[in-house]
């Protein structure tokens, strides 16, 4: 209790461009650990999605059948079921039009797919940039403070006839909170951006490979 009562004092009793720093610093933690759980929460349940889709897609169903299935659920698509869905449609309108080569209606096919991936893997990467950005600077901007705090504590001593440790030693404590909220804030988001950032990227790989085997299916659909 008395080490939080401390704390606090040293906060209030902080220069006023320490405590701004503290200020930016915390806002930054915070809303950098509102973006960290809900990556968490859309990154898990794209997971969750592409294990249900492929086990429908591989079990052998009518392709057009799930297809229309899909639109069904609307609002519901995400992951491989969105890039399934743009290259099917792709599949059946090129496929309709009279004296199309093969090899052009699978093109179209894998460009559409293509468009649909890069959307789903943006959705994915939304506030990744942050992580990153919060995880790089909060190191420094907590040393602006600590810097700031240290000259504004050792330029009071210039008041002082004798100048002693016990004089200087509240001021250096306050600014060296700037760099400990600092290093609070970076180290989750670092962490997070990184394990963010792998989770983003084999999900990327597990909807090409999807994309390749489905233009594969539908290469020997069209021979057939």
């Amino acid at each position: 209790m008395t080490s939080d009562l401390s704390l606090l004092t040293l906060v209030m009793q902080a220069s006023l461009v320490v405590q701004l720093v503290l200020l930016i610093l915390v806002l930054a933690s915070v809303v950098s650990w509102t973006m960290i759980i809900d990556r968490a929460r859309v990154l898990g349940r794209a997971r969750k999605l592409a294990d249900a889709f492929e086990e429908r897609f591989w079990s052998g169903g009518d392709l057009s059948t799930l297809y229309k299935e899909l639109g069904q659920d609307g609002r519901g698509a995400r992951g491989l079921a969105v890039i399934f869905r743009a290259g099917f449609k792709e599949y059946v309108r090129m496929r309709k039009a009279a004296g199309t080569d093969p090899m052009t209606v699978l093109q179209a096919t894998e460009r559409a797919m293509r468009v649909a991936l890069s959307r789903e893997l943006d959705r994915l990467e939304s506030n990744l940039a942050f992580l990153a950005t919060v995880g790089s600077i909060s190191p420094y901007v907590g040393l602006f403070g600590t810097v700031w705090g240290i000259m504004q504590a050792f330029h009071a001593l210039g008041n002082v006839e004798q100048a002693t440790l016990a004089l200087v030693a509240p001021g250096i404590s306050e600014a060296l909170i700037a760099t400990a909220i600092g290093l609070f804030a970076a180290i989750p988001a670092v962490v997070a951006y990184n394990r963010y950032t792998d989770q983003v990227e084999r999900l990327s790989n597990r909807y090409e490979e999807f994309m390749e085997e489905f233009s594969t299916l539908l290469q020997r659909q069209g021979r057939g």
